[in-house]
């Protein structure tokens, strides 16, 4: 006998601007940069759905203040690191089981209209 189908759904943010200290120049370190970030976390939000109550759903509003102020309490030198530690984060502290997060620099390179990183990670289940 099959198991039955289970949902997929996703809490997403898109398009987060953050100024922070990031980069690996001299310069870099003393000014603050944009930063553009989106989200996506995989949770079953079939309660929130019907209870229509915020306690039964990731509080997206929250989930952005955490985003901005570990971005700008890091000062992070690359995205990169910058995108695990915020992967890291929301695994830990909210109900999803996988998270995608994308950073981008949209002043990095000035002939391109940003450059990104973009991770996907897995909660580990014990």
């Amino acid at each position: 006998m099959s198991e039955p189908l289970k949902n997929t759904d996703f809490v997403k943010v898109k398009g987060l601007k953050v100024k922070a200290v990031i980069g690996v120049f001299d310069w870099e370190r003393e000014i603050e940069q944009p930063l553009l970030i989106d989200v996506s976390m995989a949770t079953d939000i079939s309660k929130a759905g019907k209870s229509d109550d915020i306690k039964d759903a990731i509080n997206y509003k929250e989930v952005c203040d955490d985003i901005a102020e570990l971005c700008q309490q890091t000062k992070a030198m690359l995205i990169e690191r910058l995108a695990e530690l915020i992967a890291e984060h929301i695994l830990t502290k909210y109900n999803t089981t996988q998270v995608e997060v994308s950073v981008a620099k949209p002043t990095a390179i000035k002939e391109a209209d940003a450059v990104a990183v973009q991770i996907i990670r897995t909660s580990v289940v014990s």
